[in-house]
């Protein structure tokens, strides 16, 4: 992903308070994709579960804040994305393979 890094900024699900992460990135389009690893734990990231409870976010990406809206890629674009960020970020691969969990692909659709 050639540390392509974008800041995150999604609504904590519990708090309601604005949280940001940083997160490498590969482009499809118009839209970011982020991959939730979380290292390869046995569960998903908190900002990840944050979008799942409001998908209404904003990213930064060097100087340009972009509204987005998440969402979790299907099985198809997943398997077609997730080969991108293999290319990419070969280490994602030992992610998954150290956890029974599918990483899930999320694709931030500019608004």
């Amino acid at each position: 992903m050639d540390n392509d890094m974008l800041l995150l900024t999604a609504t904590g699900r519990r708090t309601g308070r604005r949280r940001t992460v940083p997160l490498l990135f590969l482009r499809d389009g118009p839209r970011y994709v982020v991959v939730a690893s979380y290292g390869g734990r046995d569960h998903h990231p908190d900002w990840y579960l944050n979008l799942q409870s409001d998908p209404d976010a904003a990213i930064r990406v060097g100087a340009r804040r972009i509204s987005v809206r998440a969402v979790t890629a299907g099985p198809e674009e997943r398997e077609r994305l997730w080969r991108r960020v293999l290319e990419a970020y070969d280490g994602y691969r030992a992610y998954q393979e150290r956890t029974g969990r599918e990483i899930p692909v999320v694709l931030l659709d500019p608004r």
